[in-house]
């Protein structure tokens, strides 16, 4: 009996080194997979802040806590899980999740590059505005398109997140998979909380109580974050294109090669070949969105004649 307790004693404190030594490597892990999802997190960050606006103000961080708090609730307690038990019984789905999530991403995006120049977009979004009368009916539906956005957003971090530590140990995958939900989580809604603040902070700089060069900053801040919004939107759908388009050639052999040629034969110059690589897949996500785009649409015309 003792040496059976000694010799489970002995097993216990092995598995504990294992597990050590797998949680070493984990802020390793974290930092590989916030690298990979970068594309996905700035354009999390750029699509945020409209869902504030035209808000009252005084409400604005309240309203991005909020979305902030179901996103995190999402990816720990639905997503994550969900990933680790597909991940368990179902490896083979990953793949093809990851690669829908992108189409959808390209989809998006494509929505995005093509309400850029068409005014029909802006059309339906102010007659949807009408149908709402209240502010609190007007919050209430702002914060659960936010989480509608962000569950799709927030599924293919989660995704790639696995994806990077799929052959770790158990215990690595779900401190890496957590880590990565709650230090993006607050990334995204803390730097969020700062763009849609960043106009009132101008206003108080250029109170007439400050000094000349601090009300100048002021009103500079308040003229540019206009200007900033609308970069990061740019930005953001580039990075929609770029990310939805590049998760879709990891499941495609012929198209992987191609891109990774691309940037292989820029490598002597590594910024080039990193543009070369995201010009060449947001292309590809333009091009795969307006072939999902009118798919949908034609889709949408068949049952609505039925």
């Amino acid at each position: 009996m003792p040496s059976g307790l000694l010799a489970l004693l002995d097993d216990i404190g092995a598995l504990v080194k294992v597990s050590a030594a797998s949680l070493d490597d984990v802020p390793t892990q974290v930092a590989k997979t916030t690298g990979k999802v970068s594309g996905i997190v700035i354009d999390d960050t750029a699509v945020t802040p409209k869902y504030v606006v035209g808000l009252d103000p005084a409400r604005e961080l309240a309203i991005i806590f909020q979305i902030a708090k179901k996103s995190l609730i999402n990816k720990v307690i639905f997503l994550a899980p969900a990933a680790l038990l597909l991940g368990f019984f179902a490896p083979w789905a990953i793949q093809p999740i990851l690669m829908l999530g992108g189409a959808y991403l390209c989809f998006e995006g494509y929505e995005k590059v093509h309400s850029m120049f068409s005014s029909h977009e802006e059309a339906h979004d102010k007659s949807a505005a009408v149908e709402i009368t209240t502010p609190e009916e007007l919050e209430k539906e702002r914060i659960k398109s936010a989480v509608r956005t962000d569950i799709i957003l927030s599924s293919e971090i989660i995704a790639i997140a696995y994806s990077q530590v799929a052959d770790q140990p158990l215990i690595s995958q779900i401190v890496v998979l957590f880590c990565v939900a709650v230090f993006i989580t607050a990334a995204v809604y803390g730097f969020v909380g700062l763009i849609v603040k960043a106009d009132d902070f101008g206003v108080h700089l250029a109170k007439e109580t400050h000094s000349p060069q601090v009300r100048n900053l002021g009103r500079g801040i308040v003229k540019f974050m206009p200007h900033f919004l609308k970069i990061l939107g740019y930005v953001g759908t580039a990075a929609m294109l770029w990310v939805g388009f590049e998760i879709i050639t990891h499941g495609i052999p012929f198209l992987h090669h191609l891109v990774e040629n691309l940037e292989h034969s820029l490598a002597s110059v590594p910024p080039l070949a990193w543009l070369a690589k995201a010009l060449a897949c947001a292309i590809g996500g333009v091009i795969l969105g307006f072939v999902i785009e009118k798919i949908v649409r034609l889709v949408r015309k068949l049952f609505s004649k039925k």
